[in-house]
Parts: structure tokens; C-alpha cells; sequence
């Protein structure tokens, strides 16, 4: 019928008669939110760490304690930063993957590690007169929050990874790597981060590497996948 347009975001058949996959631009969006996060997440604390030198130990003090302080104010708009860009992430993957039956439990629970970043500025780290950290309530849940569902996501995601041949490749890293971030996640949790546990020295140490050489090649990995998918193969 004249006049009527066939909206293909997808594919669209060439005329040769082949189908021809075009870029999906709302998946390279999520897909580059996903690579974007944990950099800028990453660049932003180093910063702040080599400006805060005098003050801050990033071997000994968590990420969160740069909420605490003066110049507090830039790491909660940085956990805000990622904490959308995780969200961006999560809903693109979602899409991207192969639906299967309760496919939707791994991404929503790398969903609500988003919403833990959130959570953990809403809720910042204070310091009393002493200059000493604290938790006034709600930061330590925050964090809980963004720990376990990231650790837990993507061991759930990576079956719905294994059923897909795009993504096939990613399924045992996807699942090594959650069970590596939820064992020292646990680990973590009574022997680094209590005040009177015997590494809590290292504290600042052990959530970088769990975090930075853990749970961020990952989730880039799966992103640079995600792109990949988006940008449309025959």
C-alpha cells in the first residue's frame, strides 16, 4: 500500500533476497554503558585517592570511605554515575541474550546490584569528630546489596549464556567469575572487613581486587559481547 513504511530496527531483507542484520543502536547503548561503568567508576576513585593522599589509605579503607569528608559528595555522584550505567547494562543484556524460561532471574539480580550503587549514595559514610569513619545506617546493606546480586547475577546469567551460541563462549568465565566474587565476598566477611577481623588492615586492598580484577573484566567482557550482538552479523 502506498504511503505505508515498515519500521525493520533489526533486520531488513536486501535485494538479493538475503536477510541483512542492522546495528540495533538501543543495545550499543547499553553495551558501551556496560564498558563505561566500571572505567569511569575505576578513573574517579583512583583520583580522588591521589588527591586525598594525606587523609586516605586505599590499602586499609574501603572505596565507600571516600563518601566520608568534605569532598565526600564526589564518590556518592560517582557510585550514582554507575550505578545507572549498571541498570543501562543490565537491560540491554537482558535483551540481548536469547530469552529461556525464568531467563529473567540473572539480569534481574545484576539489576538490583545497579540499585545497590544507588542505594550507597543515598546512604554515605560519615565521620565523627575524631575523624574516624562510620556508618550512620544503610551504607553497609548497600553494599551487601551490590556485592552478593552482582556475585549471584552472574552465576545465574551464565546458564542463560551457555543456551545462547552468541554468548556461549562467556558462559564458564561468567560463571567462574561469580563464584570467585561470591566466595571472597563471603570470605571477606569475616576475615577482612570486621573492625577486629585479622586482614581487616588490607580491607581497602581486598575489595579492589575483587571488585577491579574480579567483577569489572566480566561485566566489560560481557559488554564487548553485547556490542557485538548489537552491531549485527548476517
Amino acid at each position: 500500500m502506498r504511503g505505508t513504511r515498515v519500521a525493520k530496527t533489526r533486520s531488513q531483507e536486501s535485494a538479493g533476497g538475503r536477510l541483512v542484520e542492522w546495528p540495533d543502536r538501543s543495545l550499543s547503548l547499553s553495551a558501551w554503558a556496560g564498558i563505561i561503568g566500571p572505567v569511569l567508576f575505576t578513573a574517579t576513585f583512583l583520583a580522588q585517592e591521589a588527591f586525598r593522599r594525606s587523609e586516605y589509605d586505599p590499602l586499609a579503607e574501603p572505596v565507600s570511605a571516600l563518601t566520608a569528608g568534605p569532598n565526600g559528595w564526589i564518590q556518592q555522584v560517582n557510585f550514582v554515575v554507575f550505578g545507572v550505567l549498571t541498570i543501562v547494562f543490565v537491560l540491554g543484556l537482558h535483551r540481548g541474550l536469547r530469552p529461556t524460561r525464568a531467563g529473567v532471574a540473572g539480569p534481574t539480580l545484576l539489576f538490583l546490584s545497579g540499585i545497590g550503587l544507588l542505594l550507597a549514595a543515598i546512604f554515605p559514610l560519615r565521620e565523627d569528630a575524631a575523624g574516624a569513619t562510620y556508618d550512620p545506617g544503610g551504607h553497609i546493606v548497600a553494599g551487601f546489596m551490590f556485592f552478593m546480586t552482582s556475585a549471584a547475577g552472574l552465576i545465574v546469567v551464565s546458564r542463560r549464556v551457555a543456551r545462547d551460541p552468541k554468548w556461549r563462549s562467556l558462559a564458564m568465565y561468567s560463571l567462574v567469575t561469580g563464584i570467585v566474587a561470591f566466595t571472597g565476598f563471603l570470605a571477606g566477611g569475616g576475615l577482612v572487613m570486621p573492625d577486629d577481623a585479622p586482614l581487616h588492615d588490607w580491607a581497602g586492598l581486598y575489595q579492589r581486587v575483587l571488585v577491579v580484577a574480579v567483577l569489572f573484566p566480566c561485566r566489560i567482557l560481557l559488554s564487548v559481547r553485547l556490542l557485538q550482538v548489537a552491531a549485527g552479523r548476517r
